[in-house]
């Protein structure tokens, strides 16, 4: 080997020497999986590198971070495991490289449709810890020639400090969110608790056995969504929810998600308005998901709007962003409430008197828009309503 070549080797491994290091010096899943594709592309001198997480249960790979291709249309792809080179990297447990992917039966083209980039040559490293398979990390298109064992050795190594910081920061996130629970469910369990050893009291009357029974239906559904919500959250936080990005019609969702709050936006006699330009371009996105968050921020405008209220729903395009404005008349909430409205299980103190919620919601909105690469801005004032407003990348739909 050459003086120069030992000399950028030398280099390489004190930069994954540094990188390791620098790996458990977060808990934040996102920037931990940016960290290590970045470092991935360094070291092997790649176009660019990805993460696919796997998902024993449903046996499928997602993609959650990409060094320089389309992140928010990637992020949550879903990647067979029988039919991919992820696959027979995780079930060989053993590294890949491959000089021609497009030749290679085992590559998964459809992939790069939606990510606009063709994979030429590929470098893949398993995720293991102990004997369990975390996902793949994997390196494409070799900037100069092919991938070469040196690169393999450096992915490993870099590979087996990854899995493990990524099982750290899954196992923080999870031991946080379910602390987090544990204390959510004690007061419905109290109300539950204290409704039923009252009703067996046998001097309580109708009245009261009615009103008891409806707290008890109450405090049940609350648990119910609590639980949905939680899953929500744990799959969102731990790389494990599905997006499957196309485009489609943005008026057509809105008008289809209002629909679904119709009945109760009649009950409180409020007024459900739909506001969009007629030639407003389709969107890039999970619809379903993004669906979500609109049925979800349109069912609070509704909560804390008063009787006879009017909720305004629409979206423009300007430039490079797609916007989504759900906008109420209702209580408005206060301005030292705004920098917590989107934490786990916050409630704003003066409005929980008026509906009960989780307190996941609007952090499950945050997380699906920022999974897409947007943001929720959120303005409001008290006593004269709330705007809700989503920021979504656009970007032009391929073959237009």
């Amino acid at each position: 080997m050459k003086t120069t070549e030992t000399s950028t080797l030398i280099e390489k491994y004190e930069r994954l020497v540094e990188i390791s290091c620098d790996l458990s010096s977060t808990l934040d899943l996102n920037k931990l999986l940016n960290r290590i594709v970045h470092a991935a592309a360094d070291l092997s001198n790649a176009q660019a590198a990805s993460i696919l997480l796997y998902d024993e249960k449903n046996k499928q790979f997602f993609f959650q971070a990409a060094s320089n291709m389309d992140s928010p249309v990637m992020k949550g792809l879903v990647v067979p495991y029988d039919s991919s080179i992820a696959g027979v990297i995780a079930s060989e447990r053993k590294p890949i490289i491959i000089s021609d992917t497009q030749r290679d039966p085992r590559h998964f083209k459809k992939i790069a449709k939606p990510t606009g980039v063709l994979t030429r040559s590929l470098l893949g490293v398993p995720l293991l810890t102990k004997d369990k398979v975390v996902g793949v990390l994997e390196a494409i298109n070799k900037s100069e020639g092919d991938f070469t064992e040196e690169d393999k050795k450096l992915l490993l190594a870099l590979g087996a400090q990854a899995a493990i910081a990524i099982e750290n920061t899954r196992l923080f996130q999870q031991t946080d969110l379910i602390s987090e629970l544990v204390h959510e469910l004690r007061t419905p369990l109290a109300s539950l608790s204290t409704a039923s050893h009252l009703l067996s009291r046998p001097e309580i009357n109708e009245i009261q056995r009615v009103q008891l029974i409806h707290s008890i239906q109450n405090e049940t559904n609350r648990l119910s969504e609590m639980a949905s919500s939680f899953l929500d959250m744990a799959r969102l936080e731990s790389g494990r929810m599905p997006f499957l990005h196309d485009s489609f019609n943005v008026k057509d969702m809105l008008e289809e998600s209002l629909e679904v709050m119709r009945y109760k936006a009649d009950e409180k006699k409020h007024t459900l308005e739909l506001k969009v330009l007629p030639n407003l371009p389709e969107l890039i996105a999970d619809r379903n998901k993004i669906k979500q968050v609109v049925i979800n921020l349109v069912s609070n405008a509704i909560k804390y709007t008063p009787n006879g209220g009017k909720i305004i729903v629409s979206a423009d395009q300007i430039e490079n962003e797609y916007i989504i404005y759900i906008k109420d008349n209702g209580l408005g909430i206060p301005e030292d409430a705004l920098p917590h409205i989107f934490e786990k299980f916050y409630r704003v103190p003066l409005l929980e008197r008026v509906a009960t919620g989780t307190g996941l919601g609007l952090s499950i909105c945050k997380k699906i828009i920022e999974t897409h690469g947007g943001n929720i801005e959120i303005q409001s004032k008290v006593n004269e309503g709330t705007s809700m407003i989503i920021h979504l990348p656009y970007k032009q739909p391929r073959g237009n």
